[in-house]
């Protein structure tokens, strides 16, 4: 289970990345993160940009509203959604990993 956790403005998640994957994307929970594979290298911020644009696809709001809020330099991070109380950004995890 994810550890959700309802902040002022939206919701924290924690988030494992992966870098230098084969395809950006959203690879469900692992650990209690939610797991995200990215195609850049981790330098020069370009990984936490794509992570940052991966999140903000996955839950369907814009690349703004997805704030790094620690694990700059880890590949363990936590990102605020903003805008996304906890249960709606469940719902949005248990149904992609529903289809």
């Amino acid at each position: 289970m994810i550890a959700l956790q309802e902040i002022p403005g939206g919701t924290a998640i924690p988030v494992r990345v992966r870098p230098k994957a084969p395809r950006d994307g959203v690879d469900g929970e692992r650990n209690g993160s939610l797991m995200v594979s990215v195609t850049e290298a981790p330098e020069k911020d370009k990984a936490n940009k794509s992570v940052t644009k991966a999140l903000a696809k996955f839950f369907g709001i814009s690349a703004s509203q997805v704030i790094l809020l620690s694990g700059q330099k880890s590949r363990d991070k936590r990102f605020l959604l903003e805008g996304i109380r906890p249960a709606k950004a469940m719902e949005i995890i248990q149904s992609a990993d529903a289809g």
